[in-house]
């Protein structure tokens, strides 16, 4: 058995002491760590916004005037062909708020207006019933009278205090890392013929032609993935909120067009989006009529087996050529591990890994690593 080597064995204890040196200074590796990731949120962010706006910002750069490539006309080109994107996605978010938050508004006004009348309700069913009595009452008022209410207040409004200082932060923080993030996407996306050419540049400069090959392939099958994910997402939710509104003005329900507004915008999150909608649309219709938010429950049940079954696997699953059960487990798992976000983006992400895999197997990889490999 041979013996390893000098450079071997300094190899393994540069490494083991590095890993003590993480182990002994984590907390104060882990505050950098946690400073860098603030620091970088805004560009992370910008690059997340640039991505689908880029989608829209390409599809009118492929239709309006496609064949200037010189003059001041291809120079405003790209600037209105991304003030457009923008204006689009403004457009479509307003007008959801106009039908939704008015809804949500009115309910919480007549909540509002109805809550006394469902408290009397409410004390006289628990009367009636025996779970309330007078000696019960008479033990609450003598453990109500033995609190101390000043030292109880002073702590709920010092509570109270700290977290409406912290939640003001965190909104003044998350306004000014979106806008940071805009203005970094629309500085992305204006430039991005010359970054790319900057990237390659890079690429070539640093990088074999073998790891440049595997760079560009795997980048590729991502971006492909990514974006027919994204279309396809939503063209389901479109086809989901027609539905959802379609099936509410047959049954006669109430505020057919604004759930169906919401379905469609709440379905970009896949498969629990029309749940999350439907929660909303039953509390509205409970304040009309209790039997008709019934109806609406039974239906919006319906509804989301068609999509969890049918629509979704088949539009979504199609579009980025992953089977209907990987499309179902990606988005089982990635809400498991990550919530919403982990939805959001486990479909595509087992899109690219069935895809690399799926070429991987029969041996459709980069062409420079195929010739190598012949």
């Amino acid at each position: 058995m041979s013996q390893p080597s000098t450079r071997t064995i300094v190899t393994v204890a540069v490494a083991a002491f590095a890993v003590y040196l993480g182990i002994y200074y984590w907390p104060v590796i882990s505050g950098f760590l946690g400073l860098l990731a603030s620091s970088l949120a805004p560009l992370a962010l910008g690059l997340c916004v640039a991505y689908p706006l880029n989608i829209l910002m390409s599809f009118f750069e492929r239709h309006v005037l496609p064949g200037v490539s010189e003059g001041p006309v291809a120079r405003v080109r790209p600037v209105a062909c991304l003030v457009a994107a923008m204006l689009v996605l403004v457009l479509v978010v307003a007008a959801v708020a106009r039908l939704v938050i008015p809804q949500l508004v009115d309910c919480v006004r007549l909540l509002v207006t109805e809550l006394p009348d469902a408290a009397a309700w409410l004390y006289d069913w628990l009367a009636s019933s025996g779970l309330v009595t007078p000696e019960r009452m008479e033990g609450l008022a003598a453990t109500l009278e033995g609190i101390e209410w000043r030292e109880a207040a002073e702590s709920v409004l010092s509570v109270a205090a700290k977290g409406v200082a912290s939640a003001v932060g965190g909104v003044v923080s998350g306004v000014a890392n979106f806008f940071l993030g805009v203005v970094f996407a629309a500085f992305v996306l204006l430039n991005k013929r010359r970054l790319s050419l900057q990237l390659g540049l890079l690429m070539d400069r640093y990088l074999s032609e073998r790891v440049r090959a595997r760079v560009r392939y795997v980048a590729g099958v991502a971006d492909e993935c990514f974006h027919r994910f994204l279309v396809g997402q939503c063209t389901e939710a479109v086809i989901l909120g027609v539905l959802c509104a379609v099936g509410m003005a047959l049954l006669g329900l109430p505020h057919a067009m604004m759930i169906g507004a919401l379905t469609a915008f709440m379905a970009l999150i896949p498969i629990v989006g029309a749940l999350l909608s439907g929660a909303v649309g039953a509390f509205l219709i409970l304040m009309e009529s209790p039997v008709q938010a019934l109806v609406f429950l039974v239906f919006i049940v319906v509804l989301q087996q068609l999509e969890g079954d049918l629509i979704y696997p088949h539009v979504v699953g199609s579009s980025i050529r992953l089977p209907g059960i990987w499309v179902l487990a990606a988005v089982t798992v990635g809400g498991g591990a990550f919530g919403i976000l982990g939805m959001f983006l486990g479909v595509p992400l087992a899109a690219v890994a069935y895809r690399l895999l799926r070429n991987d197997v029969y041996g459709l990889g980069p062409a420079p690593e195929r010739a190598h490999e012949r």
